[in-house]
C-alpha cells in the first residue's frame, strides 16, 4: 500500500470514528435538542435573567420547562409575560436561536408569541 493511500485509509477511518461518536450523542440526548428548539420556536423574546428573579417567577406561578431540567448542567426555563419581563431591570436580552450565550445562561425567561397574540385587539374583518 502507498503512503497516499495510507493517508486516505486514516482519513476516511477518522470519519468513521466521528460519525459513530455523533450517532451514540443523538442517542444519548434523546430527543433534549429537538425539544429545545420547540420550546425556543413559540418564543418572540428570549431573556437572561438572576437565578434569584426566576426563583421569584417560580413561587408567582410561573413553571419551568421540563426541558431545561434535562440540559448539562440543568437550566430553569421560563414562559414569561413581556409585561413581567418588563419589570426585571437585571433582564438581559438575546437572539431567540441556539447560541453559547443562550446555552450558557443559568436562567431564561421566554416570551410566547401567545402573549402578544392575546394583547393585542381581535381581528374584526367579517
Amino acid at each position: 500500500m502507498t503512503s497516499a493511500q495510507e493517508r486516505r485509509l486514516r482519513e476516511v477511518r477518522s470519519r468513521v470514528l466521528v460519525r459513530a461518536f455523533d450517532h451514540r450523542q443523538r442517542g444519548h440526548a434523546r430527543g433534549v435538542w429537538f425539544r429545545l428548539r420547540r420550546v425556543l420556536a413559540f418564543a418572540s423574546e428570549a431573556h437572561v435573567i438572576p437565578a434569584g428573579e426566576a426563583k421569584r417567577l417560580i413561587a408567582e406561578g410561573y413553571r419551568p420547562e421540563p426541558v431545561g431540567q434535562e440540559l448539562a448542567p440543568p437550566r430553569v426555563i421560563l414562559l414569561v409575560p413581556r409585561e413581567r419581563v418588563a419589570r426585571i431591570a437585571s433582564a438581559r436580552s438575546l437572539a431567540v436561536r441556539l447560541s453559547a450565550e443562550m446555552l450558557s445562561a443559568e436562567c431564561l425567561a421566554l416570551v410566547p408569541f401567545e402573549a402578544e397574540a392575546r394583547a393585542r385587539p381581535a381581528d374584526r374583518r367579517a
